[in-house]
């Protein structure tokens, strides 16, 4: 019996070679799995935080595509960075996690070969991508995603509603990954 290969990970190796629609079809492909994640193991969450950590595990991907060894399956690499953002979550509200460490076995491995270099060439990426942004969107990606803050304190703060915060937050994100995809190109 011959295994076949993950639709996922066929259009993530082609979006890492450059294809621009993959790149689009995978991310609309994805989206409802990692939500049906944030959603069933966040669900001690309210339910209004799902869509940003939706959003930040996108963002994650986005940032993070790189990492994903197209020797070793997509799913796993995929679970772990969802379920980093959900703990992340459950850790702004204070809440304590226990989860099994067999959760975790697959990813052990890929964690330990990452160095301090590669993560500050993340930020440099962010504060670049961030410096082509409207200065508004800019701070909206900062204050939520990056510094973690509340979204009523940052709409209070910059004196906008909660929803034009959230859609300013998404477009923001979509940019940064549009022009992270050109930037590659």
């Amino acid at each position: 019996m011959q295994l076949t290969e993950d639709p996922l990970a066929t259009l993530l190796k082609a979006a890492n070679a450059d294809d621009k629609q993959a790149y689009a079809r995978f991310l609309h492909a994805v989206t409802p799995i990692v939500r049906g994640i944030v959603r069933a193991r966040g669900r001690n969450l309210p339910p209004d935080q799902h869509e940003d950590i939706v959003q930040d595990v996108l963002l994650g991907i986005h940032l993070k595509r790189h990492t994903w060894d197209e020797a070793h399956p997509l799913r796993p690499w995929l679970y772990a960075i969802t379920r980093y953002k959900i703990i992340d979550a459950y850790r702004k509200r204070g809440v304590a996690m226990h989860l099994p460490i067999e959760d975790y076995s697959d990813v052990v491995p890929a964690e330990m070969q990452t160095d301090a270099l590669g993560a500050r060439d993340d930020r440099a990426e962010v504060d670049r991508l961030l410096g082509q942004l409207e200065p508004r969107a800019a701070e909206v990606v900062r204050a939520v995603v990056l510094r973690e803050e509340p979204q009523a304190e940052v709409s209070a703060r910059l004196q906008i509603s909660a929803a034009n915060l959230r859609v300013t937050l998404h477009r923001a994100m979509k940019r940064m990954a549009a022009l992270g995809r050109k930037d590659q190109s």
